[in-house]
């Protein structure tokens, strides 16, 4: 079962690449007594997701901030090497912390996760975003396949 508004965070971590190496941040560390964005795509560098929603949330991060958000994070079920490196082809800086859940376990632990095993792709996220307080999910906003609409910036915006 997909996890729901008022449901809490399974706990968890999730991958990211520092100057460092890798890193994991524990979901307790993300989301504890913070407000937290956090947005989903089936896969770095595929077309919907470079051309659109990652773009979108780093068009309006400072607009998301601004209304109270301490973190904007996009997770995708690839390596953290390779979160890094979209990160950088897509101009992140450090407006958006790019997660990298590269077993699909954390897309499991919330329901939320994509079977394209026939099409060759794997177990990965299905397409959403949430807006999270202090642990908690106050808003999902899950995509219907295939679809872009409700997981955008504009539509987070508009949610919060």
């Amino acid at each position: 079962m997909a996890i729901s508004a008022g449901d809490k965070i399974p706990a968890g971590a999730l991958g990211h690449k520092t100057a460092d190496g890798i890193e994991q941040i524990s979901t307790d560390d993300l989301f504890a007594g913070k407000k937290v964005v956090l947005f989903s795509v089936p896969g770095a560098f595929t077309p919907t997701c470079s051309a659109q929603h990652l773009p979108g949330f780093v068009q309006k991060a400072d607009e998301i901030k601004a209304k109270g958000v301490d973190t904007v994070a996009c997770m995708a079920v690839n390596d953290p090497f390779v979160m890094e490196a979209w990160g950088k082809d897509q101009n992140v800086g450090d407006k958006v912390l790019m997660l990298a859940d590269g077993s699909a376990k954390f897309a499991r632990d919330l329901g939320l996760e994509l079977d394209l095993v026939d099409r060759g792709l794997g177990v990965r996220s299905q397409r959403f975003a949430m807006i999270v307080n202090d642990g908690t999910v106050e808003k999902i906003m899950v995509e219907e396949a295939g679809a872009f609409d409700v997981s955008s910036a504009e539509s987070v915006l508009a949610n919060l």
